[in-house]
């Protein structure tokens, strides 16, 4: 799962993976949010290789031809292509990240994209509403919180399910922080 509370310090009597904080101070919810990894190693080698003997058939028709030498290096070349786009989407969805800090005096989100700088926002939770657009928005249960004069897009890369279900989760804590 993409969306990983971590709630601190846990109510005593709660079962583990309950959502409820002890009241005192110092009390924080910790949001972390990764997006989904589609394709494992198992996945990626599957794919090299069904493509690489995809790639072969046309050249069966050649092979013992001058043709053949001609064609290989296209076949080789496409093969790395697919390699490299594959590894190089892998290696920037696992830098891409969200993590959101909410206490009683503050929220902050950090938004870590790959090849770019890190994204800070913070608010003071009592003014941040949070909003779930279903329809008529960029992408079906767009999720956002307002405050601070800004508002701020959470969640972009989970599915409108995960998103509806973590803005639950966000009203909540929101509701048993103030």
């Amino acid at each position: 799962m993409p969306v990983n509370w971590t709630i601190r310090p846990q109510a005593p009597g709660t079962l583990p993976g309950a959502f409820a904080l002890a009241g005192g101070d110092g009390a924080e919810y910790r949001l972390e949010l990764v997006p989904n990894l589609s394709m494992g190693p198992v996945g990626f080698a599957r794919m090299i290789a069904i493509s690489a003997a995809f790639l072969t058939l046309p050249l069966l028709g050649v092979l013992g031809t001058p043709v053949l030498w001609g064609l290989l290096p296209f076949a080789g070349l496409a093969l790395w292509g697919l390699w490299y786009a594959l590894r190089r989407n892998s290696a920037e969805r696992q830098t891409l990240r969200e993590d959101l800090r909410l206490t009683r005096e503050r929220i902050e989100l950090v938004r870590t994209n790959p090849r770019q700088p890190a994204q800070h926002w913070q608010a003071n939770p009592y003014w941040v509403q949070v909003r779930l657009t279903e329809k008529g928005a960029p992408v079906e249960n767009y999720l956002t919180l307002e405050g601070a004069g800004r508002v701020v897009e959470l969640g972009a890369f989970l599915s409108p399910d995960e998103r509806a279900a973590l803005y639950d989760d966000l009203s909540r804590a929101l509701r048993h922080l103030r």
